[in-house]
């Protein structure tokens, strides 16, 4: 099993600094003409077509469209849980789509954080457990490795929550569990699929309250994907995808 660089001190502040709105020359996220082709059996599927997109560092973009849109697709292209058909993908000036399945899985590991929609929490591991499990691809020691949980779990609200199992908290606990497993190894990218979207309006207000901390306090670049037009107007832009390609940008 590779081994990744030891992360630093999770979802730690930038330099003070306001995030930018919009991308910017030094893009953080670069997609270049990507296409992206499913194959049914003799049936093609054009899901991603000729599709441009640049993410700045800091910043919160939200994802928007309808079922089938490519929306998914776009996020786990940029995730690298995915490759593209054709085009480039860059995160940090690293051309992704062409690393091996190995170094793609390490690269990954470091600088991808995702949030599922239905959490993907182990129900037989604790809260601190199941924000450990990223830890345990890389070479800290187990004290250090719970000094980071901790950190994070802080980070997300949930310090006194550590011991309790995924079936003693509520959705919206869940959730900010889910988010805490997703900082841990303080990525570089958060990518974010319908957080908000097996929540009440409560909780998923709680959530996107700290997905805007996240971003504006320490910096963090998310991506969410979403449907919910009261979930994207906290990004500071939105894209909407339409039959594979970009119809509209605004800010939020």
């Amino acid at each position: 099993m590779s081994q990744q660089a030891e992360p630093t001190d999770c979802a730690r502040p930038g330099p003070g600094s306001a995030p930018p709105t919009g991308p910017t020359d030094g893009a953080l996220v670069e997609v270049s003409n990507v296409e992206k082709v499913f194959r049914r059996g003799s049936e093609e599927i054009h899901v991603l077509q000729g599709l441009d997109l640049r993410v700045a560092r800091g910043e919160f973009l939200a994802l928007m469209g309808p079922s089938g849109s490519g929306k998914s697709t776009l996020l786990n292209l940029i995730g690298g849980l995915d490759r593209p058909t054709s085009g480039a993908v860059r995160v940090a000036a690293e051309r992704i789509d062409r690393l091996s399945d190995r170094r793609l899985a390490a690269w990954r590991a470091r600088h991808v954080g995702l949030v599922f929609q239905f959490y993907n929490l182990l129900p037989v591991l604790t809260a601190e457990r199941n924000v450990e499990l990223p830890l345990l691809l890389t070479s800290l020691s187990k004290a250090r490795r719970r000094r980071h949980v901790a950190v994070a779990l802080g980070v997300v609200g949930l310090a006194h929550r550590t011991r309790h199992y995924p079936r003693q908290l509520s959705g919206g606990e869940q959730q900010r569990v889910g988010i805490a497993r997703a900082l841990v190894t303080d990525p570089t990218l958060l990518l974010c699929d319908e957080p908000t979207g097996d929540l009440d309006r409560k909780s998923g207000d709680e959530i996107l309250n700290l997905l805007q901390r996240l971003n504006r306090e320490y910096g963090k670049t998310i991506i969410m994907v979403t449907h919910d037009p009261h979930a994207s107007a906290r990004a500071s832009r939105i894209v909407h995808l339409d039959k594979g390609q970009l119809s509209a940008e605004q800010p939020a």
